[in-house]
């Protein structure tokens, strides 16, 4: 089998890096979301990431007008899983929304697709289930932002078959990223890493550790990270980062226990930049500093 059609499930930040990439790559990619004023958001948002593609010389005219021919967009997750080679689930990280998107989709979708899920944390073998062809079923993970992070974990379900890692590998290449293969286990390899330095972020500035902007500065440039956990945080979306450490506290256990102030920023609607507010305050009077 190959793969040249590609169905993602989604138009958030996650979504429409996940059909940029993958039309860049080469393939055929619906994109669908249930919300039309998410799909034409994220159609403006690939648009301009094409425009700055060739803009710096990444890509031709021509190459551009061909990606963005490769794109469709749909509502109808039914009909635009009834040809599709591939479906990548890339809604929000909620348990009941996920299984709806992949029972809906092993229903319809061809007996030769296979099936992915971006989730950061959840089971693959669960998630597989839903499908009802467990074997056609892996997760993978990518990372914000999608268009320039390189990786993509590639997690297999208890019953996910050898030719579906290998379809997934080989789809992910085409897309311009470097795959690691890990074995179930909550959190994966990154999300636990990430997950717990992000936390403990939080509790440093709950404590009053040192400000925001310090604690990120320290991480920068004493660890080498591209971004400082707040920053990240706030990029990734404050509630997402809470659902994850939810899900590890609960599975893993007390190391996980989301930090107070995390929780209190996402009971105040403080999201991160998806709301213009998070550690960061993202509005034009006070662009990218904590208030």
């Amino acid at each position: 089998m190959t793969i040249n059609d590609i169905t993602v499930v989604g138009a958030g930040v996650m979504g429409r890096g996940i059909a940029y990439v993958s039309s860049l790559g080469g393939f055929r990619v619906t994109l669908v979301d249930v919300s039309t004023a998410q799909l034409s958001a994220a159609c403006d948002h690939i648009e301009r990431l094409t425009e700055q593609a060739v803009d710096r010389g990444k890509l031709t005219e021509a190459s551009a007008a061909n990606l963005l021919d490769r794109l469709n967009t749909s509502t109808d997750l039914q009909s635009a899983v009834a040809e599709t080679d591939c479906v990548i689930e890339a809604v929000p990280e909620k348990h009941d929304l996920k299984q709806d998107v992949l029972e809906t989709a092993g229903r319809y979708a061809p007996s030769k697709a296979i099936f992915a899920s971006n989730t950061s944390t959840i089971s693959p073998t669960e998630l597989a289930s839903y499908t009802g062809r467990p074997a056609q079923f892996a997760v993978m993970h990518f990372f914000n932002p999608v268009h320039k992070m390189r990786l993509v974990e590639i997690v297999k379900g208890l019953e996910t078959a050898e030719d579906t890692v290998q379809l997934i590998k080989q789809a992910a290449e085409k897309m311009g990223k470097e795959t690691v293969e890990v074995n179930e286990f909550p959190g994966f390899v990154t999300s636990r890493i990430s997950a717990l330095v992000g936390n403990e972020a939080f509790h440093m500035l709950q404590e009053g550790v040192a400000s925001a902007e310090d604690i990120d500065k320290a991480i920068k440039l004493g660890l080498n990270y591209p971004m400082g956990p707040l920053e990240l945080g706030d990029l990734v979306g404050l509630d997402t980062r809470l659902n994850n450490l939810r899900y590890l506290h609960k599975t893993l256990g007390d190391k996980f226990r989301p930090a107070p102030l995390l929780e209190a920023y996402v009971k105040a609607g403080r999201l991160g930049r998806k709301s213009g507010r998070g550690v960061y305050d993202y509005t034009d009077q006070g662009r990218g500093w904590r208030t």
